[in-house]
């Protein structure tokens, strides 16, 4: 029995993940819930899985909580209750699925706490990959990929010489404008936004993937977890979404992993790792199949993707001020406070004004945050 703490128990990977936990009940225990604000789907999670713990950094929702529950588990509310539910004692794994920047200090209290992690927050490791890896050598814990594009780049590295690695592929949807230029996009709304083709995701995420900034951001999350440099590292546009991504090698061969477009398929993997177990997902019919196509991405439309590299090549707190930047920008988009190519505008911004910090220290790291969110909405 594995004791799970689920840090964003109420958003699209913490619900998923809870049905890989519902689905294997002699496996795995959902010990510690957190959430934003949603008190009341937290209330029906905790009435399913029984936690020890629940807590809601959102403290009116955690006191509305409270005032209507009466059972065995305690309830907390607050960023300073977020922390210690990430370094809770009896837990083996931290599942850590919070929103964006809110996600690394928690997860590296969790490291601190020699906890493994199965890694859903990209954001992470896209403002502090230097920090957070060291950390997790330091401490001896596992950081495993949940995002489908890296559990895949994971499984095609399993038992190969990391030293024989000459590239690895990224793979891309393409999101719902697939093909379009910048004039066509003027004017796009929030419903076209989020009419992602193949992935029932969040908000946030479903914006980062019509603007191919998520897939910047995994860009540099593969540096990081994979250790290798922005060169080795390709996007490719794959409007399938059944290859989740690739391994190519130094004699030229080209590993691939291939699934449904299920995110239950990589957080079970990582939950269970290095053991496989039996589930009844979808499963891939190759007779259905049509075709597999490929495609060079667009980064004159899509800039998303291209400031991503440059940011992540700078370094430093660059990768930092750009994801800043971009969750405000994707912030007001959804508010109707800016318009979808405004996000490319806002994030090129904030890293022209930057003053770039090496080797920065969390705190370093937290004020280049702040900084990144004043300038952006001062732009706004």
């Amino acid at each position: 029995m594995k004791n799970l703490v689920i840090l964003g128990s109420t958003g699209s990977i913490g619900t998923q993940t809870l049905d890989v936990v519902r689905r294997n009940p002699e496996l795995f225990h959902a010990s510690v819930l957190v959430a934003n604000h949603n008190d009341e789907l937290i209330e029906k999670q905790m009435n399913e899985f029984k936690p020890e713990l629940v807590v809601l950094s959102d403290e009116d929702a955690a006191a509305r909580l409270k005032s209507r529950y009466f059972g065995k588990t305690t309830i907390n509310g607050g960023r300073k209750a977020v922390i210690e539910a990430a370094v809770y004692p009896d837990a083996d794994m931290v599942v850590t699925s919070l929103m964006g920047f809110a996600g690394l200090e928690p997860t590296m209290a969790a490291l601190a706490a020699k906890k493994d992690i199965a890694l859903a927050n990209k954001e992470t490791l896209v403002v502090a990959g230097e920090l957070v890896m060291a950390k997790a050598k330091e401490m001896n814990c596992a950081v495993l990929p949940v995002d489908s594009e890296h559990c895949a780049l994971f499984q095609c590295l399993q038992g190969q010489d990391r030293n024989a690695v000459e590239k690895l592929i990224l793979t891309a949807s393409g999101g719902p404008f697939r093909g379009k230029k910048a004039n066509e996009l003027t004017a796009v709304t929030k419903a076209d936004v989020l009419a992602h083709p193949t992935w029932n995701m969040g908000q946030k995420i479903t914006v980062d993937s019509a603007s191919l900034v998520n897939k910047g951001l995994e860009v540099i999350e593969a540096k990081w977890l994979y250790d290798v440099s922005f060169d080795a590292i390709q996007v490719v546009v794959h409007p399938q979404s059944i290859v989740h991504s690739m391994v190519q090698y130094r004699d030229g061969t080209v590993m691939a992993q291939l699934g449904c477009t299920d995110m239950r398929l990589p957080i079970q993997y990582a939950l269970t790792y290095p053991e496989r177990v039996k589930s009844d997902f979808p499963r891939l019919d190759f007779y259905e199949l049509a075709r597999l196509t490929f495609e060079k991405p667009d980064l004159d439309t899509f800039r998303g993707l291209k400031l991503a590299f440059e940011a992540g090549k700078i370094g430093g707190t660059m990768p930092c001020i750009m994801n800043g930047a971009n969750e405000v920008a994707v912030e007001a988009f959804l508010k109707g406070q800016a318009g979808f190519l405004q996000i490319y505008d806002l994030i090129e911004n904030a890293m022209d004004k930057a003053n770039v910090e090496y080797n920065p220290s969390l705190e370093q790291l937290l004020a280049a945050d702040q900084w990144a969110r004043t300038i952006t909405r001062q732009k706004l």
